[in-house]
């Protein structure tokens, strides 16, 4: 039989709430985020500040640095703090790309998510609050419905064709002689078409 597998023996999480300038930002932290803070800010008017930020006692930010701006862009006073202090240096800098890492390793069920979009809609739900853009969420709820005929089949011909042979069509405005290069209205009529273009070239 296999031995049981042996974990770190982490302490109790230990949850405080704190000032929101008690908060410093990893100066080396590699998530470029900027561009992503008016959607978290928005998820966070929404449902409220449910993920807490993880720090060290000293203040700094171990993860939670794009809930931190996003906090502050909405005038937050306080935010809820997980502290990190049983982590060693080494890592709470592996667990900082960690935590952001891991996350890209998961994949959508297309067919469930479409599911969770059409009761979101029917409930008249804000679905940018998602975290989705639109042109993602319209790419998922578009209606695919088939055509009603087979692409391949061909439809009969007409009783009365509308082209028989021997026909010409006249496309565009005006005709222009190959030869002379001048130009003719059909709207005119073709004075010429017996005799061929004044020019007598064509």
């Amino acid at each position: 039989m296999m031995p049981a597998p042996k974990f770190p023996q982490y302490k109790t999480l230990i949850f405080e709430t704190w000032p929101i300038e008690r908060c410093i930002g990893y100066a080396r932290n590699p998530r470029k985020n900027d561009h992503a803070v008016d959607s978290v800010a928005s998820a966070i008017r929404e449902f409220g500040f449910r993920v807490p930020i993880v720090a060290k006692s000293d203040g700094t930010v171990v993860d939670g640095h794009l809930r931190l701006k996003a906090a502050a862009k909405l005038g937050l006073t306080e935010v809820p703090v997980i502290l990190a202090d049983d982590l060693t240096d080494a890592q709470i800098k592996a667990f900082r790309l960690s935590v952001n890492k891991v996350s890209e390793f998961a994949e959508w069920d297309v067919e469930l998510l479409k599911l969770e979009f059409a009761d979101l809609e029917a409930e008249g739900f804000d679905l940018s609050l998602t975290g989705f853009d639109l042109g993602e969420i319209a790419a998922l709820t578009l209606d695919e419905t088939e055509g009603l005929t087979d692409p391949d089949a061909v439809p009969d011909a007409p009783a009365v064709p509308v082209t028989v042979l021997g026909d010409v069509w006249l496309l565009g405005a005006e005709w222009e002689c190959s030869e002379c290069k001048q130009t003719f209205s059909y709207a005119d009529g073709l004075p010429f078409k017996d005799d061929g273009c004044p020019c007598g070239k064509a």
